[in-house]
């Protein structure tokens, strides 16, 4: 067990006002100083973006309890885990950043889209090491009470071992069934990607307007791949890096010819 209380940061996409967050909270305190850092609204689908063109309007709350420092913030996970590191706890030492638990996946090519994974993948940019955790249950009283003991698992982990530079571990779990989660499985992301659709509805002005919606299409089934692991009920751990550079095609168009 760790000898000294770690100082762990909260962040996640689901606003702080989500069941997932709380229970989150309530894991991470059990482990460390927690302090919270969450947007004031949803969040999901914002991907790594940033508030540039207005201000950040951030408000201390109690929402988690007189023992818990926590903050509502205006802007984007990504803004959450920025104000977090280098205003609210400026000079100190964060020892770990944990984004979540969403509601939903974020397991393939979700990480891509995801806010709560944009919060974990800021801490690494930070050079903190960080885990994004989500439930494959979209529901607002989805049932978190499976997760706590894998949660705890994996944190002490991450504490006791680190991460290299750069890197942040997207953890999914399977939504709670009776047969309860077999164990945790280290894997690769899917190849998988969203066919969207569009459907054309009209306001009261007679004007159009648009709401995606789509499938998860997988093309990658059975290959030792996170969407196959949760499939099976295991909780899944992807080790994701946020340099997109494809060091074989690097390597391979250094021999073009552009002149």
């Amino acid at each position: 067990m760790l000898k000294e209380k770690p100082l762990i940061l909260i962040a996640n996409d689901d606003s702080i006002y989500s069941k997932g967050i709380k229970v989150l909270t309530e894991i991470m305190s059990e482990m460390g100083e927690v302090v919270v850092v969450a947007p004031d609204s949803h969040q999901s689908g914002m991907g790594h973006a940033i508030t540039l063109g207005s201000p950040l309007r951030v408000t201390k709350t109690n929402d988690f309890g007189p023992n818990i420092a926590s903050y509502k913030c205006s802007g984007t996970p990504a803004d959450c885990v920025k104000f977090g590191k280098h205003y609210i706890l400026k000079g100190r030492k964060i020892d770990l950043v944990v984004s979540g638990i969403n509601h939903g996946s974020n397991a393939s090519i979700s990480v891509l889209y995801s806010g709560t994974m944009s919060a974990a993948i800021e801490a690494a940019m930070e050079g903190i090491p960080a885990i994004g955790f989500s439930l494959c249950d979209y529901g607002n009283d989805a049932d978190f009470s499976h997760c706590h003991d894998f949660v705890i698992k994996i944190a002490q982990q991450v504490l006791e071992h680190g991460l290299p530079t750069g890197l942040t571990l997207n953890v999914n779990f399977p939504a709670k069934t009776a047969e309860g989660i077999k164990g945790i499985r280290v894997a690769k992301q899917a190849n998988a990607v969203y066919r969207e659709s569009f459907e054309q509805r009209k306001d009261p002005y007679g004007q159009p307007y648009y709401w995606m919606d789509g499938d998860l299409e997988n093309i990658d089934l059975n290959n030792g791949t996170d969407l196959d692991f949760l499939a099976e009920n295991f909780a899944t751990i992807v080790p994701v890096k946020y340099d997109l550079t494809d060091y074989t095609a690097l390597e391979n168009m250094s021999h073009w010819d552009f002149n």
